[in-house]
């Protein structure tokens, strides 16, 4: 979480509507190299879902470790749809 009070930040991840002043709601993934891994921005009305962040989060983390490619729906709350375990 960062604040933005310049709008520079919003003006260069291309949230920001200029004309209204304010930016759309954004959550970015960016690895220790400084390499954009997932970016999700959502339109004013719609709130972001921690749960979803965190989800994709982990899956990259395991992607990273392991090599393998996480399919759709993957989470630990669905562990039988974790890659390396059978259906």
């Amino acid at each position: 979480m960062l604040s933005d009070l310049t709008k520079n930040i919003s003006r260069d991840y291309g949230v920001l509507l200029e004309q209204a002043g304010i930016a759309l709601r954004g959550t970015f993934i960016i690895d220790p190299d400084g390499v954009l891994k997932n970016m999700v921005v959502q339109d004013l009305p719609i709130g972001r879902s921690i749960d979803d962040t965190l989800r994709v989060l982990t899956a990259l983390q395991h992607s990273s470790s392991t090599g393998e490619v996480c399919p759709a729906d993957w989470g630990k709350e669905k562990e039988s749809h974790q890659p390396g375990q059978g259906r």
